[in-house]
């Protein structure tokens, strides 16, 4: 009888618990479904243990990789923050939004550029409460849908204009950190107004504090500044951005949310905190093997002032600036992991869409130069991973060539929000390895100052061809085999005296870029059509 009266004890315990969870993930799919969008600005696709990279430590970045789809071909739209944020608010090209530069960004108002809705704002329609945190870079007048709890600094500086979020940044720095005279050794960190020790990478290593403040026109940009940061780790601005999106999450838990955290680094001033600039051995860090390419047979000889500044191709100082970026990387990833955690802790990760991207990436060296603006892997080849518990399975690879441009389309589609209008396409069928021409090849823009550089780059099949968009620009025209040419040494056309033997390869990717052209309507198809190749 005992014996009896115990097996019907349990038959109704785990009955019970079986109805609990089946009621629970009825529940779950009846509810909205929560987006929790990452993005990280100049982090380029090598930049992770899980794409191959063996120095570099990123566990939680990986374990969110294997959790849902990671993409192995994923390019930015244009490699320059506002144009490429533009492009991944509103799904569009920039062809299409017209946001070209970073300075048509915030207040511009000269000419229309960015009128249609991003998806946060589609979202908020749909019942959707938005907050967002971090780097904006957009147009200003989009930032009206977010209800963050604070929107003003302390000096009345509103979080969406340029730098906003920032000064809210300093006034928590300022509580909690005060400002400090440097110390011998130290110098001023422009951006948090804070000491750091410079690295011999850094614009005024050797100087006193003293002899840098009598320097009356010292205002250099952001990626000139190198060394280790005097913020404890705790008081960082990732981990403040991190802290902040945890406890939106925490709030916002039992009602649909989009909360976007957009993080500075590893973007320059590349000055990490400790433990993470002593993470990486400057010593032991990889030198790019195109960091001496002479490049006689590129368009981009003169790119990003790497005539002048020839210390981002000394290979015993570009070393510094590794083992800051990885170290960046790694704080980002260990605050990923707390924020990932907390979506567990709160019961709602299975019902969390969950998407990891960079803006661009970062030349660190290679071909000599720094920072991004170019078509070269490491600045146009991005990281991107997505989750979505219940319907992307986990340890999916896509292999096929995607654009951030399908992000838009993708939220849309996983949300279940409906058809909007859109130059990208949803990545479901790609996830889902379904037959689909969706992801035989990608391109990337450029029409920052019109074709004095290449304007298009298109990647199919392990071939990239670069080009600009006029018969006549001088500009040399690219052909790169990253299939035995990875670093992207060897131009196939330009002055290669061999350049005909690829007419064939050029002119299948030129067909496929002009197809591309038509279906965005872009005024550039006919300059196109006709280049010479050869």
């Amino acid at each position: 009888m005992k014996y009896f009266l115990y097996t019907l004890l349990i038959i109704l315990t785990f009955g019970c618990k079986t109805q609990d969870t089946a009621k629970k993930k009825i529940a779950l799919n009846s509810q909205k479904k929560n987006l929790l969008f990452i993005i990280v600005d100049q982090q380029r696709y090598d930049a992770l243990s899980y794409a191959g990279n063996t120095i570099l430590k990123t566990p939680n970045l990986d374990r969110l990789a294997k959790q849902g789809a990671y993409f192995k071909n994923a390019y930015t739209p244009v490699a320059v923050c506002g144009p490429a944020r533009s492009s991944i608010l509103t799904g569009t090209t920039i062809n299409t939004h017209q946001v070209t530069t970073n300075d048509k960004t915030y207040d511009y108002n000269d000419t229309p550029v960015m009128t249609m809705k991003t998806f946060d704002e589609i979202l908020t329609e749909k019942g959707y409460h938005a907050e967002y945190y971090g780097k904006w870079h957009v147009l200003t007048s989009h930032a009206e849908v977010y209800k963050n709890p604070k929107k003003y600094a302390k000096n009345g500086k509103y979080i969406f204009e340029p730098q906003g979020q920032r000064h809210l940044y300093l006034d928590y720095l300022n509580d909690v950190f005060p400002k400090v005279k440097p110390q011998k050794g130290e110098l001023l960190d422009r951006f948090t107004k804070r000491p750091y020790t410079p690295d011999p990478l850094d614009i005024d290593y050797g100087k006193t504090y003293n002899e840098v403040k009598k320097e009356v026109k010292h205002r250099h940009s952001q990626p000139n500044y190198h060394g280790k940061s005097s913020i404890p780790k705790e008081h960082t601005i990732t981990a403040y951005y991190a802290n902040k999106t945890i406890d939106a999450i925490k709030r916002l838990k039992n009602k649909p949310f989009s909360i976007t955290t957009s993080f500075h680094f590893p973007h320059a001033p590349m000055i990490p905190s400790e433990p993470y600039y002593s993470m990486y051995d400057p010593d032991k860090m990889p030198i790019p093997s195109s960091i001496k390419d002479d490049m006689q047979n590129s368009p981009y000889i003169n790119a990003n002032g790497r005539n002048k500044l020839t210390v981002f191709a000394d290979e015993e100082k570009i070393k510094y600036m590794i083992s800051n970026y990885y170290g960046l990387i790694t704080e980002l990833d260990d605050w990923i992991g707390k924020i990932m955690k907390t979506l567990e802790d709160e019961s709602i990760a299975e019902n969390t869409m969950v998407i990891f991207t960079s803006d661009h990436g970062e030349m660190l060296g290679a071909h000599g130069m720094r920072e991004k603006n170019v078509f070269y892997e490491e600045s146009s080849h991005v990281p991107l991973m997505i989750k979505m518990p219940t319907e992307i399975k986990k340890e999916t690879t896509v292999n096929g060539y995607v654009s951030n441009v399908d992000l838009f389309a993708t939220i849309m589609d996983y949300l279940n929000i409906g058809d909007y209008k859109s130059d990208g396409e949803s990545l479901r069928d790609l996830i889902d390895q379904k037959q689909t021409n969706h992801g035989n090849y990608v391109v990337t823009e450029w029409d920052y100052r019109g074709p004095i550089q290449p304007n298009y780059m298109i990647v199919k099949d392990g071939w990239k061809l670069m080009i600009p968009y006029t018969e006549d620009s001088k500009v040399l025209n690219v052909l790169f085999n990253l299939n035995d040419d990875p670093q992207e040494i060897n131009n196939l056309l330009g002055k290669n005296p061999d350049r005909k033997k690829y007419n064939e390869k050029a002119e299948e990717l030129r067909a496929n870029l002009l197809d591309w052209l038509k279906k965005n309507n872009s005024k550039h198809y006919d300059g196109v059509s006709k280049r010479k190749l050869i």
